[in-house]
């Protein structure tokens, strides 16, 4: 079950290659994302110095009261191996690839954040893929009517 998930990230990219990664979080934001807040749209991933970094994501603060300095869409780094950044580091420098965030889900008692390095696709790709996904809906609903 994911906490947080990139609702359109499928939709606009062609998912080249898949990442998990461990988060640098709060204790407040934890709590936050257990709860099901929190938002990946318009979050992206970047490489800085050997580390990798989620800008723009907004995770609020579990009890705004505590905290009134705290920035919900502050950077946050991501816990990588130095083959894995190495990676994403020569995505990220190549013309036409993006690297996202996709979901922020459990693996046991960590929160972990699935990224995924993307092409952008070209608008008759978006209609293509909503041809499909309506195609399997009518059949979906046929066999279901049929019974």
């Amino acid at each position: 079950m994911a906490f947080a998930s990139h609702q359109r990230a499928h939709f606009d990219y062609e998912i080249l290659e898949k990442y998990e990664a461990g988060l640098s979080l709060l204790g407040t934001e934890a709590k936050s994302l257990r709860k099901g807040q929190g938002r990946l749209e318009g979050a992206h991933i970047t490489v800085r110095g050997g580390e990798a970094f989620l800008l723009n994501a907004e995770i609020p603060a579990h009890q705004s009261a505590n905290a009134p300095t705290y920035d919900p869409k502050r950077n946050r780094k991501l816990l990588l191996g130095k083959k894995e950044i190495a990676e994403l580091a020569n995505y990220e420098s190549q013309k036409g690839l993006a690297i996202i965030p996709l979901a922020i889900f459990a693996k046991g008692p960590h929160l972990k954040l699935s990224i995924g390095v993307g092409r952008g696709k070209k608008k008759f790709d978006k209609r293509e893929s909503i041809k499909k996904r309506e195609a399997t809906r009518d059949i979906a609903r046929e066999i279901k009517g049929g019974r």
